[in-house]
């Protein structure tokens, strides 16, 4: 009922037991407070925050016009939901060094067990588009010493991301993950690889966890979990996932009410009133306190 009850400083020691377990963890993409809840009961590892469905939510596109505080407001809303750590992606951690810092503590604030910062210039590109561009080795490492020094909580998990492997190409990517590695980055996450071999070379270069973006319509292969344990990667997303699922359903919908001048034909593939209800655990709030509570779950489908 309520919020999680699990606290944030144990969500990430979580965090960091999971990246320690040798297994690859799944971790899908919430596109809100409700979807985290359903991540968790489906028994996955942990949640993802996408700032691309942070800014599509918005009706923005995934070029850095989000705030800091739009970003830990909504990331807060949906950590809190669940028992599971929740991984924030920050962008470019939204301006300079001290900014940077100040990111930290606001998602620490906001109960968030990690971040990832990006290589990227600002404003940025969705990393599976082209033409990005990567800002040099010295300012990617000092936003990550900013992230690392800022921290209150030592086991808050500083992910840094590398899009340079677009640019300049894999050695370089193999260059840049070890010099962010000796800023204070505790995993890293590659952008935008081509392939197994790629994640492999990665997996050579450092020896702290790596991520896995499996995005659809994007550079990678959507890649099992199994190919990706025999390759090193210790946590995989699914960034975007349920959201492009859940909008194809409502424009689906949409165009058959559209069409037929009711939504009867879509009713079979909603989620019913009784499993909504039991995902926001109708029940628990009203045997909390019947004389405020006092309505009754309707025995309906």
């Amino acid at each position: 009922m309520l919020y999680s009850k699990v606290t944030p400083e144990h969500k990430r020691v979580k965090l960091r037991e999971l990246l320690a377990s040798g297994t690859v963890q799944q971790f899908p993409g919430a596109f809100n407070p409700l979807s985290a809840r359903l991540i968790e009961e489906k028994g996955f590892a942990g949640v993802y925050i996408s700032g691309a469905v942070l800014a599509n939510d918005l009706g923005l596109p995934d070029i850095g016009l989000t705030t800091l505080t739009e970003v830990a407001t909504r990331a807060g809303q949906i950590a809190r939901m669940t028992d599971l750590p929740s991984l924030v992606d920050a962008d470019t951690g939204f301006g300079e060094p001290m900014n940077v810092a100040r990111t930290i503590q606001e998602l620490e604030n906001a109960g968030l067990a990690g971040c990832h910062i990006e290589d990227q210039f600002n404003p940025k590109r969705c990393g599976h588009l082209d033409g990005k561009n990567v800002v040099d080795i010295d300012t990617a490492t000092k936003r990550i010493r900013a992230a690392a020094d800022a921290r209150r909580d030592p086991n808050f998990l500083i992910m840094a991301r590398t899009d340079i492997r677009a640019v300049d190409g894999i050695q370089a990517a193999q260059d840049r993950a070890r010099a962010l590695v000796d800023a204070g980055a505790d995993a890293i996450f590659p952008e935008a690889m081509r392939d197994l071999s790629e994640f492999q070379a990665i997996r050579d270069a450092v020896d702290v966890p790596i991520l896995a973006n499996m995005t659809e319509f994007g550079k990678s292969e959507l890649f099992t979990v199994d190919q990706l344990q025999e390759v090193g990667v210790n946590m995989v997303i699914y960034p975007v996932t349920l959201l492009r699922i859940a909008m194809g359903a409502a424009e689906r919908t949409l165009e058959s009410i559209r069409a037929a001048g009711t939504q009867e034909a879509e009713v079979e593939n909603m989620l019913t009133r009784a499993r909504l209800y039991e995902l926001v655990d109708y029940e628990a709030y009203n045997q909390f306190d019947t004389g405020v509570f006092n309505f009754q779950v309707p025995g309906v489908r």
